[in-house]
């Protein structure tokens, strides 16, 4: 057996039979202590009319054609999703480099150098006196070589295993961008679309404003009303005129956002919307799974918790150089000083090379890059036990707005057939001429403002829905084999 492979061979077979060993604590989920049901459970159980929604595509559960297309081309061009899906790419380059550096490294080399010697230098004027010398000379090498720096103690694979639990983190990153997207969305075309109901019946109240004041002038002029009636008719108009660009503005800032969402430049988009629409009512919620189900569904808690995985990977890459390294490098290939002898058997070369690197003395270094990875995943754990606190808070949070607001906007429904019928009333009575119309202008004001706080109600609980879907992880199946990152650990 040539010197190199008597040299390579043992310790081949010490790195095979230590392959399994990996230095550092292995990765387990943490345990957390869930809840079986949200406090506000049975309020959003009682609200249910219908059969609950699928979190995977809830958009479509508010039965809107309109909300449907455009939550698709938002998922098809929101650039924020790109970049998820950028970061995606750059996670697995990563995962592909850190896999690489397990295996043998080889590389091959060629060489043709033509060289000539000066012979004014001293060394050149000796070799010229000795018998056959020549000025010019020639070299042809071929090689092929590789080294492998084999993992005894686990620090490279604990290193990979690090930047897998990476590469998932930004799998379920993108998901947590999708869902996002998709419940901005939704929430900007709700808010447009109650502006739009909200703005209809300023126009409608300052209309009604306008017939008041016109109403008093006229009866001023007889001598009828005061100064006083007219002046206060005028403010209520001018306080009637200040809502309407207050909720312009916001539906222009409306437009443009949901613009920017679909990926289009400010303004694209708008013309298909302007045309008002009804608000839709918001569907039922499915809840099956409860709290314990959000560490599955929701992507951001996935992140957090693979960060977590990742961290604990990275204080056995740690402690790894407490241990020594070992590395193998051999070359194989010929050598000539002419290009016809270079296959030649007499021009083959071969060697072989066993290195150690330790940092025997650096210890106090290492102590402190192990302490500092043990930090990191401490914090990491804290990080992660406070996401999951915070997703569940969102779920309350949500859950209560929409309960809340559904009852508001229950009352306020109960309020305007009310006051319908007291303006029906108040305009009979003046037909009758029992009262005047400013009375009757005054019902219809009520009215108006009843409708709007209702309008702003509806909106409010189709917002709140939407906060709950995206609470809830909705939007993306985590039962996907594409898709299911966590159960890959």
């Amino acid at each position: 057996m040539p010197p190199s492979k008597a040299i390579l061979a043992p310790l081949s077979v010490a790195a095979t039979l230590l392959a399994g060993c990996a230095v550092g604590p292995n990765y387990a989920p943490p345990s957390l202590s869930e809840p079986s049901r949200y406090l506000g459970q049975a309020a959003v159980d009682q609200r249910a009319t219908s059969t609950p929604s699928d979190l995977t595509t809830w958009w479509a559960s508010f039965d809107d054609p309109e909300l449907t297309r455009l939550v698709g081309l938002a998922l098809a061009q929101n650039l924020d999703l790109a970049q998820a899906q950028a970061r995606i790419t750059q996670s697995r380059a990563q995962l592909g480099a850190a896999t690489a550096v397990l295996l043998p490294q080889g590389v091959g080399t060629a060489s043709a150098t033509r060289s000539r010697l000066s012979v004014a230098t001293p060394e050149g004027e000796l070799l010229q006196r000795l018998p056959g010398f020549g000025r010019d000379g020639e070299l042809y090498e071929l090689d092929v070589g590789a080294s492998w720096e084999i993992d005894l103690f686990g620090g490279l694979r604990r290193e990979r295993e690090a930047t897998q639990a990476e590469f998932e983190a930004a799998n379920a990153g993108a998901q947590a961008a999708r869902i996002a997207v998709a419940a901005d969305v939704a929430d900007t075309y709700f808010a447009i679309r109650g502006l739009q109901a909200r703005l209809a019946v300023a126009r409608e109240q300052v209309e009604t404003q306008r017939q008041l004041v016109a109403l008093v002038q006229l009866q001023r002029g007889k001598g009828v009303a005061s100064q006083l009636q007219l002046d206060q008719a005028q403010g209520a108009l001018k306080q009637a005129e200040s809502t309407v660009p207050v909720l312009q503005a916001s539906l222009e800032q409306a437009f443009n956002g949901l613009d920017v969402l679909l990926g289009a430049q400010p303004g694209a988009y708008r013309g298909e919307l302007l045309a008002p629409a009804p608000i839709p009512t918001a569907p039922a919620i499915s809840l099956a799974g409860g709290p314990a189900d959000l560490l599955r569904r929701r992507p951001d808690l996935i992140v957090a918790e693979r960060r977590l995985a990742a961290s604990n990977a990275r204080i056995g890459a740690a402690i790894s150089d407490y241990y020594p390294k070992i590395s193998l490098t051999g070359l194989i290939g010929a050598a000539s000083g002419g290009a016809g002898n270079l296959l030649t058997s007499a021009a083959g070369q071969d060697s072989g090379v066993a290195g150690l690197r330790w940092r025997l003395f650096d210890f106090g270094r290492v102590e402190a890059e192990v302490a500092n990875a043990r930090g990191r995943n401490a914090e990491a754990l804290a990080a992660y036990r406070l996401a999951v606190l915070r997703a569940t808070e969102d779920v309350e949070n949500a859950f209560s707005e929409l309960v809340q607001s559904e009852a508001q906007a229950r009352a306020l429904a109960d309020a305007e057939r009310s006051l319908t019928r007291a303006r029906d009333t108040s305009a009979v009575a003046y037909k009758g001429g029992v009262v005047s119309l400013i009375e009757v202008l005054d019902a219809d004001s009520r009215l108006l403002a009843t409708r709007d706080a209702r309008a702003a109600a509806a909106t409010a609980a189709d917002r709140a829905a939407v906060a709950s879907f995206r609470a809830l992880g909705g939007g993306w199946n985590p039962a996907a084999p594409d898709l299911h990152v966590a159960d890959s650990r």
